[in-house]
């Protein structure tokens, strides 16, 4: 546990240096760092299927979109708000709701919780015989969770296909203006 408690604390100060930070690709750079410190905190906690998608997803597609949505918008800031006190409220109200959401979740880890007495059984015991996968964690993500692991996919591949799209009409655009 205190691997994890380390984690969570650079986790947090990657997070203070995104909200003081001017430069986007700074911003950009930082963002792909606490990505894969909470997949590095996902392996810890033992869930390595989803550590694998964040660092691959979050940490490396997320940050390459990023940075060629910085590319094309040429990198430039828009002006600090003068007061940002209304968004901060907002802000707060919605981490105190999120907050306040959890209170009525079971202790991290309880057996009794109705995951582990009701759904974690009945996949241990069924998965095999109802999707022929031998691996739980596989069957979970590639049957009963399929389309949602597809739209996933889809959703990446079109940012990704977005991305392409647009840096090649830039691409497009400049090659004219080389040799004028």
């Amino acid at each position: 546990m205190l691997i994890i408690a380390v984690l969570l604390t650079l986790m947090a100060a990657v997070a203070v240096a995104v909200a003081v930070q001017r430069n986007l690709f700074s911003v950009v750079v930082l963002g792909g760092i606490y990505s894969f410190l909470m997949a590095t905190v996902l392996v810890a906690l033992d869930a390595v299927d989803v550590a694998m998608t964040e660092a691959s997803v979050g940490a490396g597609i997320s940050t390459v979109l990023l940075l060629g949505a910085l590319y094309l918008c040429g990198g430039g800031e828009a002006k600090p708000l003068a007061r940002p006190w209304l968004p901060l409220a907002v802000a707060l109200v919605i981490a105190g709701a999120l907050a306040y959401g959890t209170l009525g979740l079971p202790a991290f880890s309880d057996p009794q919780a109705p995951i582990h007495t009701h759904v974690v059984p009945r996949y241990l015991s069924a998965a095999l015989a109802e999707t022929g996968v031998p691996n739980v964690v596989t069957a979970v993500l590639a049957s009963y969770r399929g389309y949602d692991t597809l739209g996933e996919t889809t959703v990446v591949f079109t940012a990704g296909v977005g991305v392409i799209a647009l840096l090649r009409r830039i691409g497009r655009r400049k090659k004219p203006g080389r040799g004028q």
